[in-house]
């Protein structure tokens, strides 16, 4: 066979390289736009914007976790606004029951034959994006109505499975102060979130740019940027970006360096961790770091886009042990130190 034929496998894998490099191009200038939009309403928080956009084109769910008066509700509506999603922002309380998140059957009469028949209501959970305030505020067996959606894009009613709609995100918010009233997520719940996300507070010039934004009558208008369909697509270019064994490696060292019954886990992860990050961290800290490359229009993924999405992807599947709480080592304190520890490795390595 010619070597330029056009079914030689080199040929293809060229082509389809050059159409990915070109996507992943378009996938970074559509993000920079999609910013910019944000921009107009979110005045600072610009790593948060990141965060939630690389958890997007990972297909991940998000908890952000920050203080109430933080703009938490208003970025995820704005985001929705700007990538033309459907949204819906369910309250969470304690009185709130899975009918409430997942929709009902109810008995209809039809009119013609008078005969009844039940008819699926949906609920809330039918949107592209849902952000789901307070979540920890409502009991577990509320919470659970999430998990089917979060992890299989469908719930189950009645006996009848209906899929959810495409693409599907949940972003979750919680309260760091107060604690009364509210019931802590399970662990297989926390693990369905890619994503732990801290929201602190703006600095001290943006706070007076949002103090002025906000007491004016100006009304801010946001142009579309992406499709729910483009997203779709920008999500496979994503899946399609290569990653070497070198950087892989590293994703894996970092979350075995989490597991106290490692061989290989530090003193310090002995003294002070109960249970490490298991294996879906691993696939999150590839998948985010795939993403983190490509929203800035990288076609090359390295071992900092892991580290960049470490700290969110690791944080809230540690536990820290008693001897960890009485000395004051937060989980977030235990993954930097395994970022300080854990070093990259280099091609030469696994050369």
């Amino acid at each position: 066979m010619s070597t330029d034929s056009p079914g030689n496998p080199l040929m293809q894998s060229a082509q389809t390289n050059e159409n990915d490099t070109a996507a992943i191009q378009k996938l970074g200038a559509s993000c920079s736009k999609l910013k910019n939009e944000i921009a107009k309403v979110i005045i600072g928080q610009e790593h948060v914007v990141d965060d939630l956009l690389t958890a997007i084109f990972s297909r991940g769910h998000c908890l952000m976790i920050g203080v109430p008066g933080l703009a938490k509700t208003l970025m995820v509506s704005t985001i929705a606004q700007a990538i033309e999603l459907d949204f819906n922002r369910i309250q969470f309380t304690p009185d709130l029951m899975p009918s409430d998140i997942t929709g009902t059957d109810i008995i209809e009469e039809d009119k013609s034959t008078g005969k009844r028949e039940f008819r699926f209501v949906k609920g809330p959970v039918f949107a592209n994006i849902l952000l789901a305030d307070e979540i920890n505020r409502t009991p577990p067996k509320t919470q659970a109505a999430l998990l089917q959606a979060m992890q299989e894009n469908e719930v189950t009613v009645g006996g009848q499975t209906y899929p959810l709609p495409q693409p599907f995100f949940v972003l979750a918010t919680q309260n760091p102060i107060e604690q009364e009233g509210t019931y802590p997520l399970p662990e297989a719940q926390l693990d369905r979130f890619m994503f732990d996300i801290r929201i602190s507070y703006p600095k001290p010039e943006e706070e007076l740019q949002i103090a002025k934004a906000t007491t004016a009558d100006v009304t801010v208008d946001l142009s579309s940027v992406l499709t729910g369909t483009e997203i779709m697509e920008l999500q496979q270019i994503v899946r399609r970006l290569p990653i070497s064994d070198h950087v892989g490696n590293y994703a894996v060292d970092l979350a075995r360096a989490t597991r106290p019954e490692d061989e290989d886990a530090s003193s310090y992860v002995k003294e002070n961790v109960n249970w490490g990050a298991g294996t879906r961290a691993v696939q999150f800290l590839v998948i985010g770091a795939k993403a983190r490359a490509a929203i800035n229009g990288d076609y090359r993924v390295t071992s900092e886009h892991v580290r960049a999405v470490a700290p969110m992807v690791l944080r809230h599947r540690i536990v820290a042990n008693f001897h960890a709480e009485a000395e004051g080592i937060s989980p977030d304190q235990i993954v930097q130190y395994l970022l300080d520890h854990v070093k990259p490795p280099t091609e030469e390595s696994y050369a």
